[in-house]
């Protein structure tokens, strides 16, 4: 059409005129927590429900939205009066509770700073892509939850993540829109005399203003970061346009504006960032800007500032393949961070060594997440097995360390359960165990109530939720239909999904490894199963697809194409516009979460920790968490856990084992009903996997885990390297330096025992060893003996890890003795290490300063 389109000279916001009855509507919608809280979401939805519903779920821009009648009817009606009173009274008392864990040297301005690229913290803000930012979400609410004196990080993207659209034939296409701020409940921050605050940060030669905008969620904060003004241009715009948008250029620029643009912001606001925790390693940089104040402020060398700030820094990786890391060009990082690190002292090849596996090969392009691994004391994956599969992955960069020796841990996922829990279900919950599940949701005591309730009860609540779940489904299904073209008669005629059989979810982002199509490996079978005439089964998939991986895209359009034959068509639906929502409805009212990555690909997985939460079934590969958690009788497992499969032998025995899982135990035992028509068996499974995996698997325990083995040591590490103008700092830089000139002349000269070739379990072995120190002492070095299983093949398998003892030496020579007591049958082995030693140390094993007997 045409027609001239009026833009405004300036643009406001206008907050609505409330009743002074209502006013408390005011505070509730400008915080989040309204987003976990279902009895405060749900007063939102009553002021106007088809409001709620296309805000899609924005508490202020229902207020914003609402007429002066609806108001004023409202605030004369005493059933939603004494509903705003409970939602008001319990944010209140939510507010004030005190904190329920403690990091000492935290607290009041001196905080931990959580940066993080995408949060998901509720659908109306859509600054996420998919799970690492609803870890993030999650994170942030229990670190709420919890009273920690936690702010978070990020960017504020204009356009957020893409909306999805499937064409007909199943291709995706991805709709950018434009994100209302007015309409979002962010406060812009400014100073004591109501300015509005900002910082600088540099790119290339120049620097870029960002402004500063903060968003309530319980009792955290998340400060976001927003370089789309005027002044900026379209770089600004580009910057905080789209999340994942753009190419290796942009993608650097976002990563300088968050690492180090955020903690500039965080001095900006008079906080002390005591720890930073880099959420995967686009916030990397934040360690450079730490260290770079630091030498500002104190007069201390890099070397110097670099051991608090490392000391005092956690890093977690989500990535489980190589291809999943950013690597950037050499010559871009020096083009738009030449100057910066030049201002410290660095050269190119100095600072980009620090983002590569060997500093020296000037070939290798530069990694956002090896400078993070390297610049953090404290680094972990999110399962145990990742754990394993990153100090795998991350190996060459300590080639004096065996892989089970890099120094990444592990600290497995978890969930916010008020955010995913049902409403109906936590009611039941609520009555059940009382308000623990929700406080103290890692209390597995707690739990064990679950037992308690009615199983005609958990049934009706669960089938209800189920049949909600496929009223939404054939909504949406029917109006993507119509959105691509489809005839009136001819979407009447679909007819997907029957709210009454079982119904398995699988929804999550689509890539390879994920193998959404495994399902379909062949055809016929599983048409055998999902038109079974007594035990029917249906599949509801969702999911989107990086813009750029046509991979992935392919695979949302095979799932599409082969719902749609014959053998399948109804009982097999593909859902497009995936995002929180869409989520939260399916992990609450699916039967069943199914997951099929390809192992060890699976970094943590936490859809399926909400499903099981609300009272699903899980079943999956034995990879992510699922590896670490599944008990039996509590869920399945699909396939065999065998670490050396080749995919192709995954995808065999892994889809033989789904059908064999879904026509012999599955399915039957969701249908077999007593004479009321309750699925015993099946709900005494539902209440195993709630009591087995809710308490463990949520992000109470994570956080709390977070603050006991990665933010206490990393606050004390703080503390005792910064103190004295950092004193304890500048004399480890030179022990450091003095012992790096040293360590190629540190050598085991020799090595001693009195082994025979058969020994009895737990008998000790004498081991005598020699070391040749160089310019090194006594001190500078733990010799410690390494024994275990050793293997032809793989060579010695760590087991223990003995410290030997200073004997009477001669000059230029250490002696060192102790016992070794192998624990176990087999062959057994043994070798002796020499590591650099310094009682500041957290992990000395990353330093990569060891010799190992030759």
């Amino acid at each position: 059409m045409g027609g001239m389109r009026v833009r405004p000279i300036k643009t406001f916001t206008v907050s609505p005129a409330l009743p002074d009855e209502l006013q408390a509507l005011s505070r509730l919608s400008r915080n989040l927590a309204w987003s976990w809280n279902t009895d405060a979401s749900s007063l939102f939805e009553r002021i106007d429900p088809e409001a709620w519903a296309a805000t899609s779920h924005n508490a202020l821009a229902v207020l914003q939205m609402c007429p002066e009648a609806r108001l004023q009817a409202l605030a004369h009606d005493p059933d939603f009066l004494d509903h705003l009173h409970r939602v008001a009274a319990d944010f209140d008392a939510y507010l004030a509770r005190p904190p329920r864990i403690d990091v000492p040297g935290t607290g009041g301005n001196e905080v931990i700073a959580y940066f993080s690229l995408e949060f998901a913290l509720t659908e109306s803000l859509p600054n996420y892509s998919g799970g690492l930012g609803v870890l993030a979400g999650d994170h942030l609410k229990s670190s709420s939850d919890l009273g920690l004196p936690l702010v978070a990080v990020g960017l504020l993207y204009h356009q957020g993540y893409f909306t999805q659209r499937l064409a007909l034939d199943g291709w995706q296409h991805e709709e950018y829109h434009q994100i209302d701020i007015a309409a979002q409940p962010l406060t812009r921050v400014r100073d004591a005399r109501g300015a509005p605050v900002f910082i600088s940060v540099p790119l290339g030669d120049a620097h870029m203003r960002a402004a500063l905008w903060r968003l309530d969620v319980g009792k955290a904060s998340l400060i976001l970061l927003d370089t789309a003004l005027e002044e900026n241009g379209e770089l600004g715009r580009e910057i905080c346009g789209r999340l994942y948008g753009g190419e290796a250029q942009l993608r650097l620029r976002q990563e300088i504006v968050l690492g180090i643009g955020g903690v500039r912001a965080l001095y900006a606001l008079g906080m002390q960032p005591v720890v930073c925790h880099m959420n995967e390693g686009h916030s990397a940089l934040l360690a450079l800007e730490r260290i770079r104040t630091l030498m500002e402020t104190t007069g201390a060398t890099f070397d110097e500032a670099r051991l608090p700030v490392s000391a005092a820094t956690v890093f977690t990786t989500h990535t489980a393949v190589a291809a999943g890391i950013d690597l950037f060009p050499p010559e871009l990082v020096e083009q738009e961070l030449g100057s910066y690190y030049a201002a410290m002292g660095l050269d190119a090849h100095s600072f980009i060594g620090l983002g590569r596996m060997d500093p020296h090969n000037v070939h290798e392009p530069f990694s956002m997440a090896l400078l993070g691994l390297r610049l953090s004391a404290t680094s972990n994956g999110v399962s145990r097995i990742h754990g394993g599969v990153s100090r795998r992955l991350w190996a060459d960069a300590w080639p004096d360390l065996p892989e089970e020796d890099v120094p990444i841990g592990s600290i497995t996922n978890g969930v916010h359960l008020p955010t995913w829990v049902n409403h109906e279900i936590g009611q039941l919950y609520d009555r059940a165990m009382g308000p623990g599940w929700r406080d103290n949701p890692d209390h597995a005591e707690t739990w064990q109530h679950v037992y308690d309730i009615d199983d005609r009860e958990l049934w009706w609540v669960h089938q209800e939720q189920r049949r909600r779940l496929i009223r939404h489904a054939r909504d949406q299904y029917e109006a993507s239909a119509a959105r691509n073209g489809l005839a009136t008669s001819d979407i009447a005629g679909l007819r997907v999904l029957d709210p009454e059989i079982l119904t398995i979810g699988f929804a999550r982002r689509f890539a390879g490894y994920k193998r959404a199509t495994l399902l379909f490996r062949d055809v016929e079978r599983l048409g055998r199963i999902v038109n079974h005439a007594e035990r029917p089964v249906q599949f509801i998939f969702a999911g989107k697809a990086h813009p750029r991986d046509d991979g992935a895209k392919q695979m949302i359009r095979e799932v599409q194409q082969t719902s749609l034959l014959p053998e399948l068509r109804g009982r097999i639906v593909l859902l497009d516009h995936y995002d929180v929502g869409l989520a939260r409805l399916l992990v609450q009212g699916c039967d069943v979460w199914l997951n099929t990555p390809l192992r060890p690909l699976e970094a943590s997985g936490t859809s399926g920790m909400k499903a099981v939460a609300n009272g699903a079934l899980h079943a999956s590969v034995m990879d992510g968490w699922w590896s670490e958690a599944y008990r039996p009788g509590a869920g399945w497992a699909i396939g065999r856990d065998r670490p050396d499969d080749s995919p192709e032998v995954q995808d065999v025995f892994d889809a033989a084992s789904l059908y064999d899982l879904l026509e012999a135990h599955i399915a039957p035992a969701f249908y077999t009903r007593d004479a009321e028509g309750v699925p015993r068996d099946w709900i005494g499974k539902m209440k195993r996997s709630i009591a087995t995996y809710a308490p463990v698997y949520n992000t109470g325990r994570m956080v709390r885990e977070y603050a006991s083995s990665a933010y206490a040591p990393a606050a004390h590490g703080w503390d005792s390297l910064t103190r004295d103008n950092l004193r304890p700092a500048r004399e480890m830089a030179e022990w450091l330096a003095r012992v790096r000139a040293a360590w190629p002349q540190v050598h085991v000269a020799s090595v001693d025992d009195d082994a025979r070739d058969e020994w009895q379990a737990g008998e000790p072995i004498t081991v005598r060893a020699c070391v040749q120190p160089g310019a090194l002492t006594a001190d500078d070095l733990c010799v410690e003996a390494v024994h275990g299983h050793a293997q032809f093949d793989t060579g010695l398998e760590t087991d223990v890890v003995t410290r030997l003892e200073l004997l009477p030496s001669r000059e230029g020579v250490l002696v060192y003795g102790g016992e070794v007591r192998p624990g176990g049958g087999g062959r057994m082995g043994y070798t002796v290490r020499v590591v650099a030693h310094h009682p500041g140390l957290q992990n000395p094993l990353a330093l990569g300063l060891v010799r190992w007997t030759a």
